[in-house]
């Protein structure tokens, strides 16, 4: 749930510490309470000014109307980020570590117009043809194949051990990826979400999309990959790449959020800590909660007023970025009542207006049968810390977990998996060796799945 405020004076870095300046959004402070950060925050009216990084001004939109004004007005606010003033200025660092969520690429998030209808098109319509039934088959497998890397060790990191890796397994299926591209692509994106060696991953990532992409021009197969390829909007093999960028890390990080935040709740939480594990109400409940009250990307959908505006009463520069936070709208005090009797599909968490997300009702079904196989297989699991020692990823984008510890009962089974095992963070005295592990590991996820489930 949305941490509740820990400081009985306004935390570090809030508005009544800055002193009318712009309130940083990537410290520690902001990740252990972003809830007291929003709540100062709406003091200054429905956007307030952030910084994403040192450097990166932006304003920050904590109403649920005024959110909604903004995603649902593409010709007062635009998404495409060559508008961004300050950066066309020089005025922005080049080498901010926030960049590179927020420069433009040539897709459908960070488009406008024709262009955005055109990119957006082949993607609803590529993963309309995805058959729901056989991926849920998949995920099931592949949970299965995740949770047998650990069942015998009665202990696991449900965020390392299973929630990060579940949904790109699952996207290589989606994308029909042959052992080899999909090893590298899983090596790729974990490597870019955990920041360990980014550039080499980002290299990593980008050779294996374009070897997939080729090898769907002259092999195609039923997946998303062949299907974006053989739309009528006829993408260039750059528009390719950069759709399978966005589909798997829009999906991956906030897919690994829903369902460790989930988790963290249905074991935990006294509202669901000792109900039926099992029972599908139970968990849709709890997904519903994370999506309403902190949503697994909490400030992002990032906007350029097309001129000099007003929004509610706040002034908005031309070309200033304008983001959304989804985390703070949810929670708007204007919604209490009542708010727990809006449809589930009343959050902001999914975005609205033309840029919401196109993949939502996949998503939900990854997430819930994620967290249904887990706790039927592993009926007696609970967290294994206290919950106000777990702790949060710093950064202004995320809701996200460090670490999700838990216990259970072994369940020692002969295992058909071919992938040798480490515990994290269990040492050995060798850091080279521990270090070649954890890279041949991350590097044969995929391969190794496909063996397993050949045996």
């Amino acid at each position: 749930m949305q941490s509740s405020p820990e400081f009985q004076d306004p935390p570090p870095g809030c508005p009544a510490h800055a002193g009318g300046r712009s309130v940083p959004l990537y410290g520690p402070e902001f990740a252990a309470a972003p809830g007291a950060f929003y709540e100062q925050l709406r003091k200054y009216g429905p956007a307030a000014p952030v910084e994403l990084a040192p450097g990166v001004e932006a304003a920050l939109v904590t109403d649920y109307a005024a959110a909604l004004q903004v995603l649902q007005n593409p010709d007062t606010f635009a998404r495409d980020p060559r508008r961004w003033r300050a950066l066309n200025a020089g005025e922005v660092p080049l080498d901010s570590p926030v960049l590179p969520m927020l420069m433009y690429r040539p897709n459908t998030m960070f488009s406008d117009g024709a262009v955005h209808l055109r990119l957006r098109q082949a993607v609803t319509d590529s993963l309309a043809r995805v058959d729901m039934h056989r991926m849920g088959r998949h995920v099931d497998r592949v949970a299965a194949y995740l949770i047998e890397q650990f069942s015998n060790r009665g202990k696991a990191d449900l965020v390392t051990d299973y929630a990060q890796w579940l949904p790109l397994l699952v996207f290589n299926d989606l994308f029909g990826c042959p052992a080899e591209i999909g090893d590298r692509l899983v090596y790729g994106f974990s490597g870019i979400f955990d920041g360990v060696d980014a550039e080499k991953a980002n290299e990593v990532l980008t050779e294996s999309l374009f070897e997939l992409v080729a090898l769907k021009r002259v092999q195609p197969g039923e997946d998303v990959t062949s299907w974006l390829m053989a739309h009528p909007s006829q993408l260039t093999d750059e528009e390719m790449i950069h759709q399978l960028v966005l589909l798997i890390g829009a999906g991956a990080e906030p897919m690994q959020n829903i369902i460790s935040s989930a988790l963290r709740l249905l074991l935990s939480d006294e509202k669901y800590a000792g109900g039926q594990h099992s029972a599908g109400l139970l968990v849709d409940d709890a997904i519903n909660d994370v999506l309403w009250n902190s949503p697994p990307i909490a400030n992002y959908a990032v906007h350029y007023p097309l001129q000099d505006v007003e929004l509610s009463g706040s002034k908005l520069g031309a070309g200033d970025p304008l983001l959304i936070s989804f985390a703070a709208a949810n929670t708007d005090p204007n919604l209490s009542v009542g708010r727990q009797t809006l449809s589930k599909r009343a959050h902001l968490a999914w975005g609205a207006g033309p840029h919401a997300c196109p993949a939502k009702d996949p998503a939900l079904l990854i997430s819930v049968q994620a967290i249904e196989k887990l706790l039927n297989t592993l009926p007696d699991i609970e967290v294994g810390v206290p919950d106000e020692s777990l702790t949060w990823r710093p950064g202004p984008f995320h809701r996200a977990l460090n670490a999700l510890p838990a216990r259970f009962t072994p369940v020692r089974t002969e295992s058909r998996s071919s992938i040798p095992y480490s515990t994290p963070g269990q040492s050995t005295g060798n850091a080279p060796v521990e270090e070649a592990q954890g890279r041949s590991r991350k590097s044969s996820w995929w391969s190794g799945f496909l063996t397993w489930w050949k045996v």
